[in-house]
């Protein structure tokens, strides 16, 4: 058994403890997801001023986390629009109350979550998402920044760690949005300004096990984890609440690199 391998069987024997569960609701088809990917994004293309890097780091196939920063309501469409496979976000139960808009969140296969429901909940749609190979968006700051001078970008909540880590063979891609709160402003603008400059940066993905096993990462090896797999439930519960923790803060120093306002 090589290094990896080993680490990856530590990591399993704690399942118990940082297993997210799923709800067991298969993920919903999405048949016109594509006719409106082919139909709709070139007639909105020449309309649309974006600026797209790094694109190629997004794993065509596979469980995906797209972790970006939100200053907008254009933040998950232009992740959406851009990353050359159905991205599925968890959106709250009011923008299913419009049919339009309820009809158009179907379509492309976003989920409907009740905030009533708890956190724990939200993160079970998530895992639903990972569960099925597909890409799952995903904003760390948990909320819409509301800041109004830079920096804009808030304090990363551990959800996004604690998927990863659910699903440690997840790509984690950080992602970076310039400018969209310039296209289109909450309780500002009712309309997107599309002659606005919106810039996409995408970073290198990482998995879980990656990061654990990485000096500048976790920097756990096969005898660290075996060392905390022996401890009592709630100081197993600490030291993976610290690993979450620098998950996040390493997730979000990505996205200050890849230039997030």
């Amino acid at each position: 058994m090589d290094t990896h391998d080993g680490l990856a069987s530590a990591w399993m024997s704690m399942e118990q403890h940082w297993r997210i569960p799923t709800t067991g609701v298969k993920m919903p088809r999405t048949p016109s997801y594509s006719l409106l990917r082919w139909v709709v994004s070139p007639l909105l293309r020449p309309l649309v001023n974006t600026k797209i890097s790094g694109i190629e780091r997004i794993p065509r196939k596979g469980a995906v986390i797209l972790a970006a920063n939100h200053l907008s309501h254009v933040d998950p469409i232009m992740v959406i629009a851009s990353a050359r496979r159905p991205v599925r976000y968890l959106a709250k139960d009011g923008h299913f109350r419009n049919a339009a808009l309820r009809t158009l969140m179907r379509a492309t296969g976003q989920i409907e979550t009740k905030r009533d429901e708890g956190g724990e909940q939200a993160l079970s749609n998530a895992a639903d998402v990972l569960d099925a190979d597909a890409a799952l968006g995903i904003f760390p700051e948990g909320t819409r920044s509301k800041r109004t001078e830079a920096p804009f970008l808030l304090p990363g909540k551990t959800g996004a760690a604690r998927l990863a880590a659910s699903y440690p063979h997840a790509v984690v891609v950080p992602i970076a949005l310039l400018g969209t709160r310039d296209v289109m402003e909450p309780q500002r603008h009712k309309w997107p300004r599309l002659h606005r400059r919106i810039t996409m940066n995408v970073g290198e993905g990482v998995t879980w096990l990656t990061w654990l096993a990485h000096e500048h990462g976790g920097a756990m090896t096969k005898e660290t984890l075996e060392e905390i797999a022996g401890l009592e439930d709630h100081e197993i519960r600490a030291q993976l609440a610290q690993l979450y923790r620098k998950f996040t803060d390493q997730l979000m120093e990505s996205m200050l690199q890849l230039g997030a306002p």
